[in-house]
């Protein structure tokens, strides 16, 4: 394995409800747990919130789907129009960004969701955007449906919520972070968690490869061996 390899090969983990970190989010957080079709639920929050990590969480399983701006807008289109609904869950991520025609297709699921909810082909929708409903930049008509059912905002985590989740991680991997260690990457490496906890796996198979324990410029050679 060459140094260079090592982040490459090691993505980030795969999101799930359970190693989301709440920080102050634990009332979206049990809306989703607890989310059966025939519901609605729009969450907004500034980019590193968790929206695209919940959203790919709940749609890990059969009979759900993700969608974002690289989806097709004919496939959106034809689960809207479709003689029978397929999936029990849909996510469409960065409705912001989405296409005319595709905010077109998701306003028509809207449509079918609301129209289906206390039926048998009742569906759960999940959407998600960087703004509140009423502020969305989006089509008028789409704009009101946002807020037809739960709205949640996702806030983001704070320096100690990120500290936490990084010594569980660190713990649940039997390594031991110093308090330096711990600061440098928060001050100088990605917030994002899901590419903080991809960075531990990384440190800690660079230790071993090196046989070196885990300090900060070993923390800085591994980074400094993947610079392009």
């Amino acid at each position: 394995m060459t140094q260079q390899l090592i982040l490459d090969i090691l993505p980030a983990p795969s999101p799930t409800l359970d190693n989301f970190i709440v920080g102050k989010n634990g009332a979206a957080l049990d809306a989703l747990r607890r989310f059966p079709p025939g519901h609605a639920i729009y969450l907004w929050g500034t980019p590193g919130a968790g929206r695209t990590h919940l959203l790919k969480a709940l749609t890990s399983s059969p009979a759900t789907r993700y969608f974002d701006t690289h989806s097709p807008s004919t496939a959106l289109r034809d689960l809207a129009t479709a003689q029978t609904m397929p999936l029990r869950l849909i996510a469409v991520d960065d409705i912001h960004r989405l296409s005319n025609e595709a905010q077109a297709a998701v306003f028509a699921l809207y449509n079918r969701w609301r129209e289906s909810a206390a039926s048998k082909q009742a569906f759960a929708l999940l959407v998600a955007g960087n703004k509140p409903p009423l502020a969305m930049p989006c089509r008028e008509d789409l704009r009101t449906r946002l807020g037809w059912d739960l709205v949640f905002q996702l806030e983001q985590l704070s320096d100690d919520d990120r500290v936490q989740a990084l010594n569980a991680q660190a713990t649940e991997r039997g390594l031991q972070l110093s308090p330096e260690i711990i600061g440098w990457i928060l001050t100088h490496y990605a917030r994002n968690m899901g590419q903080l906890s991809a960075l531990l796996d990384a440190l800690d198979h660079y230790s071993i490869e090196r046989h070196r324990a885990i300090t900060l410029p070993l923390l800085k050679d591994l980074l400094a061996s993947h610079q392009p």
